[in-house]
């Protein structure tokens, strides 16, 4: 508690409260200029354990955090966690953070593009953002095949790609996207066609999950990826070993839009995946 209050006292309106019962708050952090160029969302919830014998839960939220970005600073706040086992490490964390953001506005590094990562449409009038909805009826035959055919060869040639019908809540979007899969290595040509896709590619999160079945060992294949969505990837993976279904990857990418969702966006992204599956 002591804690909190003086986090609240140092952030003013940079700290927020998100559910005070459930210990989630979110912290605005940038590079401290003037104009700020680079600024990020931390979310934590303090777990009944914390600090004594458990860590925040945390996610960051920034339209440019991912790939190695994401990797090193997650690093860093486990780093700090660890050095200080049983210590408060909230405002240790949000100072870090604000060291890296200020290293990137010194840097040379190009400066956000931000309307790139929005969930607006573009001003050029171009295509629209989120792909065409394709209802998976439109070819059942081609997917039945792939997960019906027990000795259907192994097809390694680029499998269809469907795109399912995005939702959206309080400016974040989430859509779907479908491809029958018999090969990891047919997961990974799927998802470098999506990310050729520069709408995808932008996404805040894309988070996956595939189930593959190994008719010869009698066992599945699998894996998830949360994509910097804290524990997504494991939730898709849950909810299509709870459906059987197997031989297909799916894909759910999120355009954050400045709102904090909460639970909420474990629940669109189930959705998002339990209509294409269904479909």
């Amino acid at each position: 508690i002591d804690e909190i209050e003086a986090l609240s006292s140092i952030y003013g309106e940079d700290w927020c409260v998100v559910d005070e019962d459930e210990k989630i708050y979110c912290i605005k952090i940038n590079d401290c200029l003037d104009q700020p160029k680079w600024t990020l969302c931390l979310q934590v919830i303090l777990p009944p354990g914390y600090p004594a014998a458990e860590p925040p839960i945390y996610q960051l939220n920034a339209p440019w955090l991912r790939g190695q970005d994401y990797t090193e600073l997650a690093n860093s706040l486990e780093e700090i966690y660890v050095q200080n086992l049983g210590e408060s490490i909230l405002y240790l964390w949000v100072e870090k953070i604000r060291e890296v953001l200020i290293e990137k506005a010194q840097s040379s590094d190009p400066e956000p593009d931000i309307k790139k990562t929005s969930e607006e449409v573009d001003e050029d009038g171009g295509e629209d953002f989120l792909l065409d909805y394709q209802p998976i009826q439109d070819d059942p035959i081609k997917i039945v095949d792939y997960i019906t055919s027990e000795s259907q060869e192994v097809n390694e040639e680029l499998p269809s790609i469907h795109h399912g019908n995005p939702i959206t809540d309080r400016r974040s979007t989430f859509q779907a996207h479908l491809a029958p899969v018999v090969t990891p290595r047919q997961v990974k040509r799927v998802l470098e066609k999506l990310y050729e896709n520069k709408k995808i590619a932008s996404a805040t999160h894309n988070v996956y999950a595939y189930r593959i079945y190994c008719e010869d060992k009698q066992t599945f294949l699998q894996d998830c990826e949360d994509d910097g969505e804290t524990a997504a990837g494991g939730r898709l993976l849950h909810l299509m070993q709870i459906l059987n279904v197997h031989n297909v990857l799916v894909v759910v990418s999120r355009w954050y839009g400045g709102i904090l969702l909460g639970p909420d966006r474990f629940k669109h992204i189930n959705n998002c995946a339990r209509n294409i599956l269904v479909e």
